[in-house]
């Protein structure tokens, strides 16, 4: 798997042997990073991968042009695989290990984007996104990317949908706070 843009475009980036993380697909990264470019300037944005495996999305952040970014993820091997990735291009790795659903509660910044990739049928999609809410972790107009193969409910949450699209049965959907 490779970076797809930016200054690191085509730097190699590994993923663990034992089939523990789904890495987002470079025609989904693509698309990701080109939609939420037309929405803002990446130029001393922060960026949060809250289902890091490989840390490949952060790694894209960084290479287009994001100032900072925080990676989370719970499995130590999974982790240890992801600073490597980081080591290998020679960029600090910002990562905590741990159960991301505890960690959102534990967390002391906020976001201009939050990326959130669970494993896809774990259900707590919608747990992450009251966290998101009720801990503040968005900054104002900050957007919360979905990467996800079902229906998912946001409106509770206090999120809107701001736009969606679909990348060969995986769907991303990037949501707002509801203003009021």
């Amino acid at each position: 798997m490779i970076i797809t843009a930016g200054i690191y475009k085509g730097r190699k980036v590994f993923t663990p042997d034992d089939k523990t993380v789904r890495p987002t697909l470079s025609k989904m990264r693509e698309g990701v990073f080109n939609t939420l470019f037309s929405m803002m300037d990446f130029e001393g944005k922060s960026f949060l991968d809250a289902f890091a495996g490989s840390g490949i999305m952060g790694l894209e952040a960084l290479s287009r042009g994001f100032e900072s970014i925080l990676a989370l993820e719970k499995n130590p091997k999974t982790a240890k695989v992801l600073k490597e990735n980081y080591t290998s291009i020679k960029l600090p790795s910002d990562l905590i290990i741990g159960d991301s659903l505890k960690l959102l509660a534990k967390l002391d910044r906020k976001f201009d984007v939050i990326y959130l990739d669970p494993p896809y049928f774990s259900g707590v999609y919608e747990d992450c996104l009251n966290k998101i809410s009720k801990y503040s972790l968005l900054k104002d107009g900050g957007i919360v990317i979905l990467e996800h193969v079902e229906e998912i409910c946001y409106s509770k949450s206090g999120f809107e949908m701001i736009k969606q699209k679909k990348y060969s049965g995986k769907t991303v959907t990037f949501l707002q706070v509801i203003r009021k």
